[in-house]
């Protein structure tokens, strides 16, 4: 195993023996490398992006297959794609190994099962026009690497996010993100400095793609969903700022057309 491995030793020992403040500080050195690490990376990235737009454009849809943190870490960016881009729940996906309860509460051995994948895969109606990108640490996770062979078997397009090199699930993908993150600061927890920089991946991959599908205009979130009073403040004063509407007008003409893009386009047209 190389010393580069997300298994291998922590560089830093006797974590017990520190104090609170050393410990911050060592896991601050760690995290601090993950910005190169991704910027490294970003050339695949790109490459991954590209994919899920075209698919997208396509009438497809992404899907995020992960276990343990990495199936969290998808289930999370998937769920907040609706209500930040206006976009139908169901556009992007995340499933884990052991099914949404999982979320909360490990389930043993669910991500050793090669099978179940793409079991879970084909519950959603998997299509040709959707692209699947598996998410695992370790690249080498079955309950993933299953589901992307199945799905290279069966012409679906498939990415990946992984932290070690070379892995199994990247050699197994259309468009491979490798994030190298190295050792951990406790050896082997890879909810950390490896589900930050998925975290960071994963953050690009939507954004990128969600601006390049119209969701946003100029750098503003017009298709928010308003589901609380400071949304609909910020898109309040969204509106302000596009039409020079007073606050108590624009709030009336926001929540009268359920979203920014809406609103603006109504008032320009009024006027």
């Amino acid at each position: 195993m190389t010393d580069n491995h997300t298994e291998s030793g922590s560089r830093h020992q006797h974590l017990e023996k520190k104090s609170i403040l050393d410990l911050l500080n060592g896991i601050h050195a760690e995290d601090s490398t993950l910005a190169l690490s991704v910027q490294i990376a970003i050339p695949q990235i790109e490459t991954l992006c590209s994919l899920v737009l075209d698919r997208m454009q396509a009438g497809g849809r992404l899907f995020y297959i992960g276990a343990g943190t990495s199936g969290r870490l998808g289930i999370v960016d998937a769920s907040e794609c609706p209500p930040t881009y206006g976009v139908e729940h169901g556009l992007v996906v995340g499933i884990m190994a052991g099914g949404d309860g999982a979320m909360r509460k490990a389930v043993e051995f669910a991500e050793d099962d090669m099978a179940q994948g793409w079991l879970d895969l084909q519950s959603h109606e998997i299509r040709n026009n959707d692209v699947v990108v598996g998410i695992s640490a370790s690249g080498r996770t079955p309950y993933v690497l299953g589901a992307l062979i199945s799905c290279k078997e069966h012409g679906i397009a498939t990415g990946c996010i992984v932290c070690n090199g070379h892995s199994a699930i990247a050699s197994n993908c259309d468009a491979p993100v490798e994030v190298i993150t190295g050792p951990e600061f406790v050896t082997g927890s890879t909810r950390m400095k490896a589900g930050t920089a998925t975290k960071m991946v994963l953050n690009m991959i939507t954004t990128s793609v969600m601006i390049k599908l119209g969701r946003v205009q100029g750098n503003k979130m017009v298709d928010m969903q308003l589901t609380n009073h400071k949304l609909i403040d910020r898109g309040t004063r969204m509106v302000m700022e596009e039409t020079g509407m007073p606050y108590e007008e624009a709030r009336n003409w926001l929540t009268r057309m359920g979203s920014v893009r809406k609103a603006v386009k109504a008032i320009k047209s009024d006027n």
